[in-house]
């Protein structure tokens, strides 16, 4: 069945609550669709539907989720079966999940894992990250030079469950020491009495512990290896990293460096962790992140109060003045907001670079003009025709113009200040750009309206 079959599918099944029907159309489906499927379903779905896959499915499924699908699935699964998923991943991707969980929820699961695992997850976690001792998984297959083709064949069927790959073996001494290295089909090829020390390649591809992931992950792409050797200062293998671990390493670099060169590779892991924070975090975490800038729009709105109460006098002579308020608010806020999501948007995507910030707030300040400009017009020709007060008109245009140029120019800096300064700027900028709006519109609307309209008041 191909994968949009299957979803469409699913998602039927899904919508009559027909949970049978969807357990029997996964069970024997292909673990890579199914990692899809969970993929694209809605969030709230992701979790029942992975329970309904068996055992062995699921395992195989958890393992093609990339670190945020599973931490995804981990928070919808109670603790023992959140310790049934993270045990069935070798060593080097417990790592990697566990780095990326909250340090109290890493510390419990991690202590619950068995001393094996603990073990194997330790020695990683021992090493730097971002280094090919960091990224290494401990489960290799290794053989002694003195041992025939028969000996080793019946080695690798013994230990091959517990190893992440068998097509390569590596020849080691008493002390670990790297000696060689055989792949499986020259084994499977040669004579069961053949000796490994005359098979094994001697000139071997390795990296050292401390080596940069990066470098160790171009090794495998550049010698076209399915794993490349992983030694100590003394030559000791401890480790291999395999091609699909060594392909997610360079696209992963590939982004940061890309994000880099627009002068975002802080803000990227930043952002990435504040976003887990907000979606995933404990509400007292949530709050503490967004409730101070609500705050600041709750005195805001308090302040944009007090200031219509200032023109209350003229608004008892001009009624028509309180018909356009939320007209003058409400173009500047939604101008705001929108320079605002397009300064988030080009900077995630690296159109905006930093270090020419104002050059691209010029560009975004004309902007702002030509949008004024328009619906100033716009507004003071309806206000002029409506009401037939040239000087009303006059009032709505001008105060739309600079209201919408100033929102404009402050959707901009308000987000960038906030990612300067290291604050969250999801959660902050809209508030602080509301309340800015609110009172700088309120205040250019009625100064306008004293001038122009001060001989009716």
């Amino acid at each position: 069945m191909s994968f949009e079959k299957l979803y469409a599918q699913i998602r039927e099944d899904l919508e009559q609550k027909n949970l049978e029907a969807v357990k029997r159309a996964l069970r024997d489906e292909n673990h890579v669709y199914v990692a899809q499927l969970i993929r694209v379903l809605p969030l709230a779905e992701q979790g029942p539907v992975f329970r309904l896959l068996p055992k062995d499915l699921a395992m195989e499924v958890f393992e093609q989720l990339n670190v945020e699908e599973k931490q995804t699935l981990l928070s919808s699964f109670q603790e023992e079966r959140a310790l049934e998923l993270i045990s069935s991943l070798d060593p080097d991707d417990q790592v990697e999940l566990l780095d990326e969980l909250p340090a109290k929820v890493a510390k419990r699961l991690l202590s619950r894992l068995s001393s094996e695992d603990r073990q194997a997850v330790g020695l990683l976690m021992g090493y730097k990250p971002d280094t090919a001792g960091r990224i290494m998984t401990p489960e290799y297959v290794s053989l002694r030079e003195n041992m025939t083709v028969r000996e080793a064949l019946a080695k690798i069927r013994r230990v091959s469950p517990e190893r992440e790959t068998i097509y390569y073996c590596y020849v080691t001494d008493n002390t670990r020491n790297l000696r060689g290295v055989v792949s499986l089909k020259d084994l499977v090829l040669a004579e069961d009495d053949a000796v490994i020390g005359d098979l094994m390649e001697v000139d071997i591809v390795s990296s050292q512990t401390d080596e940069d992931q990066e470098v160790a992950a171009l090794k495998i792409q550049e010698h076209d290896l399915l794993a490349l050797p992983v030694v100590d200062k003394e030559n000791r293998l401890v480790g291999i990293i395999t091609v699909d671990d060594a392909m997610d390493i360079l696209q992963e670099e590939a982004t940061e460096d890309i994000y880099a060169k627009a002068g975002l590779g802080d803000i990227q892991s930043r952002e990435s962790t504040r976003s887990y924070d907000l979606v995933k975090g404990a509400i007292p975490v949530v709050l503490r992140a967004r409730l101070p800038y609500l705050i600041i729009t709750l005195v805001g709105g308090l302040a944009a109060g007090g200031l219509i109460g200032v023109f209350e006098e003229a608004l008892e002579t001009v009624v028509i003045l309180a018909f356009f308020i939320p007209v003058i608010m409400d173009m500047g806020g939604n101008v705001g907001t929108q320079s605002s999501t397009i300064f988030t948007r080009g900077l995630i995507l690296g159109h905006i670079n930093m270090d020419q910030f104002l050059t691209q707030l010029w560009r975004e300040t004309r902007v702002g003009m030509s949008i004024g400009v328009l619906l100033g017009v716009s507004g003071g020709l309806f206000a002029w025709f409506w009401q037939g007060m040239l000087e009303l008109g006059l009032v709505v245009t001008m105060s739309l113009f600079f209201t919408v140029t100033l929102a404009t120019v402050v959707g901009f800096v308000v987000p960038y200040t906030l990612t300067k300064m290291g604050l969250d700027q999801a959660a902050g900028a809209d508030p602080i750009i509301t309340t800015i709006k609110d009172l700088s519109g309120l205040f250019i609307y009625f100064t306008i309206a004293s001038i122009l309209l001060g001989h009716l008041m």
